[in-house]
């Protein structure tokens, strides 16, 4: 009598998102942990804690100190290319950083990589508009995550909304918008503006930390994270 051995199939963990606040998150999964945006508490990320955690990768839009502040955890990417790191093959593409033509904050870098499948856009800090070549590339993100708060260096919720529109991501997660009581030192708006450009378009608060659903929507879906 011959047996034959049953092979199950393994079990994928899902994508795990965890924000902290500005335009900061962790993203682990497929074996790896990215860090986008780690801040300094200053400017529009004043009364925030900064991140304090060990990811193998850390992507940043700029060395603003409220976008690229990092703790010396981790490889550190922030100028434009190609680069490999274990699985994840990381694209960074270069934009303005503010609508002056870059004579105030130069340029930013956003940032495309696939992670457990899903493909991902980051958008974190950038406010001048993306090429037609970029766009291919870029494809329909997955994730998109894209600044909102408006201000000198990110896109306001109009520029957003118009983003949007054009990528035709499944899921938003908006950042860099100001959450709270009014800074001094922010010119940025809260979230309002940006849901009122984005209409029509459903919004699920899914908390600090959550997983991603296997299966993504294949409708735009505004998921808001504290």
């Amino acid at each position: 009598m011959t047996t034959t051995a049953l092979t199950l199939p393994s079990i994928v963990k899902a994508l795990e998102i965890t924000s902290f606040g500005h335009s900061s998150l962790l993203i682990k999964g497929g074996g790896h942990s990215v860090l986008l945006n780690p801040f300094k508490a200053v400017g529009c990320a004043e009364g925030l804690a900064e991140p304090n955690v060990h990811a193998d990768i850390v992507l940043a839009s700029s060395e603003l100190a409220d976008e690229g502040h990092w703790n010396k955890k981790g490889v550190f990417f922030v100028k434009p290319g190609s680069y490999r790191i274990g699985r994840l093959r990381l694209e960074g593409f270069s934009a303005l950083h503010d609508r002056l033509g870059g004579r105030r904050f130069g340029y930013g870098t956003f940032w495309q990589w696939q992670q457990q499948g899903v493909n991902i856009t980051h958008l974190g800090g950038i406010a001048g508009p993306i090429n037609y070549q970029d766009k291919l590339l870029l494809g329909r993100p997955d994730i998109l995550v894209i600044g909102v708060g408006g201000g000198a260096k990110v896109y306001n919720a109009k520029e957003a909304a118009a983003v949007i529109n054009e990528l035709n991501p499944k899921i938003v997660i908006p950042v860099q918008y100001l959450r709270g009581k009014t800074l001094k030192n922010c010119d940025q708006s809260g979230i309002k503006p940006f849901l009122e450009a984005t209409k029509g378009i459903e919004v699920r608060n899914v908390g600090k930390t959550y997983s991603v659903p296997r299966s993504l929507p294949q409708k735009t879906t505004i998921h808001l994270m504290p």
